[in-house]
């Protein structure tokens, strides 16, 4: 989430408490539920899907109420003194210098189609699925069935990914109940939502095929692509280190992720940056919880763009701490 924006999104819906599914609703054949049929209908009128074909598909599903407990748990809900070291640590470090190693033809040729440093692709694939290892264990097809009808807090969301999936599976000529995901319905190496497959998902090598799960090049290409479409600046920083005096620099915390600030203001504010960048670069402060205080960041413009990616402000440090240790380990 990329996962794409996708665990921020879910981490919202925790303060919402989620839907169990109904008591009443036929398990054994999730086709005759009301409001799979209307979906069904809605597939058949807006892409001339068959009806009969998706009812049987959908009789396939089974619907997860395990994965409604594990959504609303994100690893996202802890704090960064926790949570940095599930993907910054010796292994995810050695892995990715390793997969640098064995891909640094598809990395240096997606810096140069696409402006994306190879260090920032393979910490993207290795916060995601530790660089292949683990891209999931559930079916795509019940992980989003199951949250695009029973989980009423993200419902019209993963209604549309669903949707998103099975013309996908079309496109592609793929059996929609046999690819395996996340427990929110990500894909492959790059953790692609269905739409962010459909859209930016690139077929690096030229082989014919966009297959995130078995061709490395293609997941490198697809990430690198993604960033760049949202904004990517080639040469450009991550984030800076910063510190903070006075108070008045708390109230430029409350702005979420948007870039409504630059360097200039958060110097006004009391914050200062350990880079000698310019006041105009757009920027935002960040506070991340440590072991006894806190620590602060300012994001700029290409931290931003990860966080596109997957919208919290953990996993796009994350992402950039792992590609710095990376980047220092293999050099």
């Amino acid at each position: 989430m990329p996962a794409f924006l996708l665990r921020a999104l879910l981490c919202l819906a925790c303060a919402v408490s989620p839907l169990a599914v109904s008591a009443s609703a036929p398990i054994s054949a999730p086709a005759e539920r009301a409001d799979i049929q209307a979906f069904i209908a809605g597939m058949e009128q807006r892409h001339a899907y068959d009806g009969a074909e998706l009812a049987r598909v959908f009789n396939a599903v089974e619907l997860r109420p395990d994965i409604i407990d594990i959504i609303t748990a994100p690893a996202e809900g802890k704090p960064w003194y926790e949570y940095r070291p599930i993907f910054v640590n010796p292994a995810r470090i050695q892995g990715g210098v390793e997969f640098w190693q064995a891909n640094a033809e598809a990395l240096g040729r997606a810096e140069q189609v696409y402006g994306v440093p190879p260090e920032i692709i393979v910490a993207i694939i290795g916060v995601e699925t530790r660089y292949g290892r683990n891209m999931g264990k559930y079916r795509v097809l019940d992980a989003l069935t199951t949250l695009a009808f029973d989980y009423a807090p993200r419902a019209d969301f993963f209604r549309g990914e669903l949707e998103q999936y099975l013309l996908l599976a079309r496109d592609e000529r793929f059996d929609p109940l046999s690819l395996k995901g996340s427990y929110a319905g990500a894909m492959g190496q790059a953790q692609f939502i269905p739409s962010s497959y459909r859209h930016f998902a690139v077929d690096f090598d030229d082989d014919g095929l966009r297959d995130l799960w078995n061709n490395s090049a293609d997941a490198i290409g697809s990430v690198a692509h993604y960033l760049h479409e949202h904004g990517w600046q080639n040469g450009a920083p991550v984030a800076v280190r910063a510190e903070v005096s006075g108070v008045q620099y708390q109230a430029l915390l409350n702005g979420g992720l948007q870039l409504q600030y630059n360097l200039g203001d958060l110097r006004r504010q009391g914050v200062s940056v350990a880079e000698p960048l310019f006041d105009i670069e757009p920027a935002l402060l960040l506070e991340f919880a440590a072991e006894s205080g806190a620590e602060y960041w300012a994001g700029l413009h290409n931290f931003y763009v990860i966080t596109r990616y997957n919208r919290s402000p953990l996993y796009a440090m994350a992402v950039y701490q792992l590609s710095q240790e990376i980047k220092a380990q293999r050099q």
